[in-house]
């Protein structure tokens, strides 16, 4: 299975959904920012990052620009359940900055899978 960075500000949702990758044999590292997903990024090889966009400290969107400046192999999802605008307009941004899939939240864990699964065949 894939090692995942997990990247959301919203602590009950990183637990959750961190549990349940771990539960389908993914390696599981959790970071509530962009800027400690970076610092993360730095030390550790991820094969996926899953972030949301609406954040403290570094918002998804950044992390998406960092992340194909710097390490262009990593995969990635943005999830946003919206922030001041609508969430499909983030998406949208996010797709067209390197986003290999998106998805609204709220998401079912199926919809991760389907997510997840097709993100990682299109890498092998």
């Amino acid at each position: 299975m894939a090692k995942i960075l997990l990247v959301d500000d919203n602590a009950t949702l990183l637990k959750h959904q961190g549990e349940f990758l771990r539960l389908g044999g993914h390696e599981v590292t959790t970071a509530p920012d962009g800027k400690l997903a970076m610092r993360l990024v730095q030390t550790q090889a991820f094969e996926l990052v899953i972030t949301d966009l609406v954040m403290p400290e570094k918002e998804g969107i950044e992390l998406i620009q960092e992340l194909r400046q710097t390490h262009p192999a990593i995969k990635i999802i943005a999830m946003s359940g919206g922030g001041r605008g609508d969430a499909r307009d983030y998406l949208a941004i996010a797709k067209a900055l390197g986003a290999a899939q998106v998805l609204a939240k709220p998401f079912s864990g199926d919809e991760l899978l389907q997510a997840i699964n097709a993100v990682l065949a299109e890498a092998g």
